[in-house]
């Protein structure tokens, strides 16, 4: 697998960050009014329930599409050396 394209990581960094960020909320869930300065939620949860959720499906979709891209990789690869 010589060639992923630049899609395959940003796509790849996309769910590595969006993990992450999933991750950091569940763990410490005041990051966000920490980082904002502002509680969006007045303490009841529901901005860090948020961006929990965004964060998984973003992270889904990303890797989702870095498999495409990865599995058109191999097959472009394996294509090359059967001539």
């Amino acid at each position: 697998m010589s060639y992923l394209s630049t899609r395959f990581w940003v796509e790849a960094g996309l769910a590595l960050f969006s993990s992450l960020l999933l991750m950091l909320t569940l763990v410490w869930p005041e990051w966000l009014e920490l980082v904002l300065r502002i509680d969006p939620d007045d303490g009841n949860g529901a901005a860090e329930r948020a961006v929990v959720t965004l964060c998984a499906l973003v992270a889904l979709a990303a890797v989702a599409l870095a498999r495409v891209d990865w599995q058109r990789a191999r097959a472009t690869t394996a294509g090359v050396g059967d001539q």
